[in-house]
Order: C-alpha cells, then sequence, then structure tokens
C-alpha cells in the first residue's frame, strides 16, 4: 500500500508529465488516499485536465477538485459571447442533436439542460463547450431519456463488464431500480472506479449511476 507521500510524489510526475498542464499552478494535498487539487489555471481546460492525470494514478482512492479557473484580461469573454460560442460548438458537433439541448452562462459558467437519449450525446455536449475560451465551468444538467427494462439494463451493464480486461466483473456487484443504477464492490484504482461508472452509463435505459465501489490497494 502506499503512503500519502509516496501517492503525492507519482500526481506530481503525472502532471509534470502532461504537457497542457503546468505543475507549478497547482497544490496537491494527498490525505489517506484522497486528493485534494488547489491552486488557479487560465483555463477551464486544463483543469479538467489535471483531475483526469490524478484519478489515473494508483494509489488514489478519491479527488476534490478546487481549482480556480481565472482568465487574464486579454482573454476574457462576456457571457454573451460565451453563449454564442456554445452554441455554435454544439451545432457543429454531430453527436449531439440539434436545438435538444438548452444553454444558460452565467458569470463563465455554462449551465446544460435538455432531454437527450444517449449518454455519449450528453458527454459529447460537455466535451464540446468545456474547451472554449472564456469558460469557468461546465455544469452539465442534461437528463436521459430512454424505454427500456430493468432487467436488460443489469444485463447489458454485466456483461460489458466481462469483457473489459481492465475490469474484474465478478468483484462489482449491479443493483438497478428503475433507470438507476448502484455499483457495489471494489477495484484496484480511482481509474477502474471511473472505468466501471461510465460503462455503466453507456448502458441503454440508464440515468443515473451511484458508484459505491471501493478503491483498495
Amino acid at each position: 500500500m502506499k503512503t500519502d507521500s509516496e501517492i503525492k510524489e507519482d500526481v506530481l510526475d503525472e502532471l509534470m508529465w502532461q504537457p497542457n498542464i503546468d505543475e507549478t499552478q497547482i497544490g496537491i494535498i494527498v490525505d489517506k488516499g484522497v486528493v485534494t487539487l488547489t491552486g488557479v489555471v487560465d483555463s477551464y481546460a486544463k483543469k479538467v485536465a489535471a483531475e483526469k492525470a490524478v484519478k489515473s494514478v494508483i494509489g488514489v482512492k478519491a479527488v476534490a477538485d478546487d481549482v480556480e479557473v481565472k482568465y487574464g484580461a486579454a482573454y476574457k469573454k462576456t457571457d454573451k459571447e460565451i453563449a454564442k460560442a456554445v452554441v455554435n460548438a454544439l451545432e457543429w458537433n454531430a453527436s449531439v442533436p440539434q436545438e435538444k439541448v438548452e444553454i444558460e452562462v452565467r458569470d463563465g459558467w455554462v449551465y446544460l439542460s435538455g432531454e437527450l437519449q444517449w449518454f455519449y450525446q450528453k458527454e459529447a455536449a460537455r466535451k464540446a463547450v468545456e474547451n472554449l475560451l472564456g469558460v469557468k465551468k461546465v455544469v452539465n444538467n442534461i437528463t436521459l431519456k430512454q424505454a427500456i427494462e430493468p432487467s436488460e439494463i443489469k444485463k447489458k451493464i454485466t456483461k460489458a463488464f466481462e469483457r473489459l480486461a481492465d475490469l474484474d466483473a465478478n468483484s462489482i456487484k449491479v443493483e438497478v431500480d428503475g433507470h438507476k443504477v448502484k455499483l457495489r464492490g471494489k477495484v484496484h484504482s480511482y481509474a477502474e472506479k471511473e472505468e466501471a461508472r461510465k460503462t455503466a452509463y453507456y448502458a441503454p435505459g440508464v440515468y443515473d449511476v451511484e458508484n459505491q465501489l471501493e478503491v483498495v490497494d
């Protein structure tokens, strides 16, 4: 089992390894495997990249991202300008159905809402927006709507887990209540926990995933 100091060193090395992240802008606190990121970066994309990088480190059990996004005066955008850029980005994204996503921008925070059928569409909308200049945070409130029986949902998720080489399907218990999925059991890294969550979300009929998987060394 890694110590907190060893995890911190690995996290710092991973941030240094990423070409689009300036590790000197980010503070790292590790307490019993839980990593808290602090500091200030000049784009939301860097904040997202830093969190993603940390989640890939072995020994990390959870991540609290307190990194703040502040744009320089030359790169500041008004909410109206950001909203226009968001509309254009979604219109050019073939994975997002036209006129299905509602947009609101407040002080650089982009709120997405509406109703889509597939999780990949919801993810595509978020990814299309998070790299836009001026965006400080993306709140993805898009809901999903599909007609499928809960028993079929569980079957498809279980089979998907069995196909993944990086996951031990036997150590993960899948519970389905309507269109909500609850994952229980143990995995060996935070990256595996995230992979299980994403895989469950990709199953048809899943609207919400409660990820209670425990990360153990």
